[in-house]
């Protein structure tokens, strides 16, 4: 049960619907039992197989199942001296259509009460996952494949609501049936009621033995869809990579891997999960035949006061118990397959946000003076990235990255906007620790612009006021123009209402990082990180990138990285990184003149 906490924390704001599903339920099996109690005593009389009831039973709150009976034989009774039985017969057909007509309308009503339940429980699920993931740091989903998160987005959230929320009609009204119909089975015979609450207990065990393996084939089922998701995401993105080196067969072949394991795993658990419904339905038979033989042993033996009637009543009651007892196994079979998706959600509900805002955090108005790293190393899963790095930033000065692959540049500047937190050592903003601000405020006065450009399926206008304030027309298009995108804007059909297109794939590279520029001269930040932004672009383009990054470093505190070196002989200060540590720091020209590893650098961009 600990597995479905997260269903019950969301159902206790449904208390009122739930009461009412309840009640509704509970009314509709009272109903379906009138209807039948109404048969085999009554038919009875009707048809002369019992003497009418001539002296009228005195009805109290004391009086037990028996007393009501012999009170509603006397109406029929009373009925068939007064109008003949032709309408007894359809007094009694009259009943019986109320009562269906009543246990249809509260099953409708419980119907209405549970779409609701489930809808919220559902809507309320999906929305905590979402902002979960928004809300996990950036290093998560470095050892997490996008497609599995996809798939725990989608097929995992459905299974939990087919199998566990779609279920919950089955896990309420079932016993609930199971035990009234109990309740009114203990009235007409003790004694063959205590045989029955011996044998129920023995078949549900059963029942619960065959599904214990479910929930781990459903978990590993869910985690090859995950792998085959991952494939499709992967296949979409790298298209032309695949086409271009003939790698297609390989491709479909590890899909089809995948799909066939898949397919064997969901085999498996279907088989299994479809064998519930027969075997209760035989188990069901099993104890009904054993009821059989031992009350119709004490009704031929005239013992322990059960009489045929009696005994008839209670054997139709009994068969109303072996309808649910199949729907509350297949419950149950499903609630095993739900509670392995729940534990791969759970996963990402209960991962740690590693970086969020203390207790008492303040609101960073505006940027003063200077960034100061102070001492700071960080740490991914136990390996050392940056150790020991000390160095000041002031207000308006250029800072270059430089290094090669791997010596922590990008782990660097990530550290600035809060994406990790540092492991040791600290970041200070004119002089106050940058965890004493919300990471809101703190990011609210930087503008980043990557490598890869990153846009969404969108209109420019959208991509480019993303994260900024309602931005007019003339606003949007005077950050193009700096940005040096305003020319091929206008050449648009559409203008700024153009689609972008999945990922910006309708824009060329040199187009999207125009876009981001925009983005981010929009948001007017006093502060800017500029991770590689033209190490992937042409000649031509690069060139008008460069000049719209010169445009929006003007007068702004700038952290560049740098893998053309060319880009960044103008930056205030260089700083050399070398696996981790700060090797070298100081201008284009004292570098040079260090001889060291930034010479080295320069020298081999040179050469190539």
């Amino acid at each position: 049960m600990k597995r479905f906490e997260r269903i019950f924390f969301y159902l206790r704001s449904q208390k009122t619907k739930i009461a009412q599903y309840v009640i509704f339920n509970l009314f509709a099996v009272v109903f379906s039992l009138v209807s039948l109690a109404m048969l085999a005593p009554f038919l009875q009389l009707l048809f002369g197989k019992e003497k009418l009831v001539d002296v009228k039973p005195q009805l109290s709150f004391s009086a037990d199942a028996d007393v009501v009976l012999d009170y509603l034989k006397y109406i029929i009774s009373e009925l068939i001296r007064d109008h003949g039985p032709n309408y007894a017969l359809g007094f009694i057909s009259l009943i019986i259509i109320v009562a269906i007509l009543f246990k249809n309308l509260f099953t409708y009503l419980s119907y209405m009460v549970l779409a609701p339940i489930r809808n919220h429980v559902m809507t309320k699920l999906r929305s905590d996952l979402y902002v979960k993931i928004l809300r996990l740091p950036i290093g998560y989903f470095t050892d997490q494949k996008k497609g599995d998160i996809i798939s725990r987005m989608s097929n995992d959230v459905n299974d939990i609501e087919w199998s566990i929320i779609g279920t919950l009609e089955g896990v309420i009204r079932d016993p609930l049936t199971i035990l009234i119909i109990l309740a009114f089975l203990i009235v007409i015979s003790p004694l063959l009621s205590l045989v029955l609450l011996v044998l129920l207990p023995v078949t549900g065990f059963l029942i619960g033995r065959l599904s214990r393996s479910l929930r781990k084939q459903s978990t590993e089922s869910q985690e090859e869809l995950g792998t085959m998701m991952s494939i499709l995401e992967e296949t979409l993105s790298g298209l032309r990579i695949i086409k271009a080196f003939n790698a297609e067969t390989i491709l479909e072949n590890k899909f089809t891997t995948t799909n066939t394991a898949l397919n064997v795993l969901r085999n498996k658990m279907a088989f299994r999960k479809d064998l519930a419904s027969p075997m209760s339905e035989f188990m069901g038979v099993l104890v009904l035949s054993i009821i059989l033989w031992i009350g119709g042993t004490m009704v031929l033996g005239n013992q322990y006061n059960l009489k045929a009637e009696g005994f008839i009543t209670y054997i139709l009651f009994f068969t109303q118990i072996i309808s649910p007892a199949k729907s509350l196994s297949t419950s149950f079979y499903n609630a095993q397959r739900g509670s392995a998706a729940i534990a791969r959600i759970e996963e990402i509900l209960q991962a740690p946000v590693l970086v969020k805002d203390n207790a008492n955090a303040i609101e960073l108005k505006e940027f003063r003076n200077e960034i100061e790293f102070r001492n700071v190393s960080f740490s991914y899963n136990e390996t050392p990235i940056l150790k020991n790095i000390s160095f000041t930033i002031p207000k308006g000065k250029t800072i270059a990255l430089v290094g090669s692959s791997g010596a922590g540049k990008s782990t660097l500047a990530d550290l600035i906007p809060r994406f990790h937190e540092v492991t040791a050592g600290e970041i200070l903003i004119d002089g106050v620790n940058i965890k004493a601000y919300t990471t809101h405020s703190v990011r609210k006065l930087m503008g980043i612009v990557t490598q890869e450009p990153i846009l969404f399926n969108d209109t420019i206008a959208n991509n480019i006021t993303l994260g900024s304030e309602p931005a007019d027309q003339d606003a949007i298009f005077h950050a193009a123009k700096v940005a040096n995108a305003y020319s091929f804007i206008q050449k648009k059909e559409q203008g700024l209402a153009t689609n972008v297109g999945d990922r910006g794939n309708k824009l060329s590279g040199g187009e999207k990082q125009r876009i981001t520029i925009a983005r981010a001269i929009l948001k007017n930040p006093p502060i800017l990180i500029l991770d590689e932004a033209t190490s992937s672009l042409d000649t031509e383009s690069e060139r008008l990138v460069q000049d719209a990054i010169d445009n929006m470093m003007q007068n702004r505190t700038s952290i560049v990285i740098a893998h053309r070196l060319s880009t960044i002989r103008n930056a205030d200060e260089i700083i050399v990184l070398q696996k981790g540590e700060i090797a070298e720091k100081g201008t284009h020209e004292s570098l040079l003149a260090q001889n060291g590893i930034y010479r080295k650098l320069i020298d081999l961009q040179e050469f190539k």
